[in-house]
């Protein structure tokens, strides 16, 4: 069981940039479902902040590929998309996740 201080202290791993909250979930032997939720909660409340990955967005080299399948990267969120949605609903899809 998780004390309220290491609870805390695995919201606040997952908040470094480029922390992998499923394995940090794994090391702490606690469900990553529940380490999601203890740090959208924390986030919701106010107890803590969310760093925004904007910083850190930059262009990458992009390369067609055989997959009529679009992944775009947002955090620890992938939102996967067939090729044939339209501009619009996929700029709505990213704004959701940024929101959340």
């Amino acid at each position: 069981m998780v004390g309220a201080s290491e609870g805390t202290a695995l919201i606040e791993a997952t908040l470094k940039p480029g922390a992998n909250v499923s394995a940090i979930a794994r090391e702490a032997g606690v469900a990553t479902s529940q380490l999601f939720g203890w740090r959208r909660k924390a986030i919701k409340s106010g107890a803590v902040t969310a760093q925004r990955d904007a910083d850190r967005l930059g262009f990458v080299e992009v390369t067609q590929a055989a997959s009529s399948t679009v992944e775009i990267c947002l955090g620890d969120v992938v939102i996967r998309a067939g090729a044939d949605v339209g501009q619009d609903h996929l700029a709505r899809m990213i704004r959701a996740v940024r929101q959340a």
